[in-house]
């Protein structure tokens, strides 16, 4: 019996294209995607049409849950936030903890969140790499569990990908690198070892981010 994990970083995001976004911003650490990260979204979205995927759990920032959003309109699925897929809450890039669009907003937008799905893994500010590696892996791995032998898919961050995929296949097959936007990992289980399919593999995109940031 198999399962196969997907999981992919956000597309594009606003700040990136416009730095001066920053500035005025009301939710500074929440930015939304740019307008080629919609486009991005939506080529990934096209990537997974026909995949037997069975749920989504996404991160609850604005970025994961639009590139998110996109696939699950293709896929015809609800999507479930999970705190413990979040960016890394890391002090150096945030001078406070990050506040995010409340859930009753998210939802007015995007219709497929489901609400009453309760997160599994919190993520506290500040946090270390090694502490976001060990809570998005852990998320991980608490999900594949949860719905073996189902197929899942996990839309996080640069490094909540990172830990979420050493989370299952282990540090010794995957050690940590670059994660490219709107990037996609697959993962496959054969009872009971798990093996890398797909790495970072962005060959659904029509243009590619040439400098990985904040990852």
């Amino acid at each position: 019996m198999s399962q196969i994990i997907w999981i992919a970083r956000h597309a594009n995001r606003l700040d990136f294209v416009n730095p001066d976004w920053f500035l005025t911003a009301e939710r500074r650490y929440d930015p939304p995607l740019s307008e080629d990260g919609f486009i991005q979204a939506q080529q990934l979205a096209n990537r997974l049409k026909g995949e037997k995927i069975h749920h989504i759990f996404v991160s609850p920032f604005l970025r994961t849950v639009q590139t998110a959003h996109a696939i699950a309109d293709v896929l015809n699925l609800p999507i479930k936030l999970e705190t413990g897929l979040s960016e890394w809450l890391n002090p150096d890039w945030m001078d406070e903890e990050p506040q995010l669009h409340p859930v009753r907003e998210l939802v007015k937008f995007y219709p497929r969140i489901d609400a009453s799905y309760t997160p599994i893994i919190a993520a506290r500010y500040p946090e270390t790499r090694a502490q976001v590696r060990a809570r998005a892996g852990q998320a991980a791995r608490c999900l594949a569990t949860e719905h073996s032998p189902e197929n899942i898919l996990l839309v996080a961050h640069g490094a909540s990908v990172n830990g979420a995929v050493m989370g299952i296949a282990g540090e010794s097959i995957y050690q940590a690198e670059k994660v490219r936007l709107c990037s996609l990992f697959k993962l496959v289980r054969q009872y009971p070892e798990w093996w890398i399919e797909l790495k970072g593999d962005t060959s659904h995109l029509t243009e590619v981010e040439e400098m990985v940031r904040f990852n």
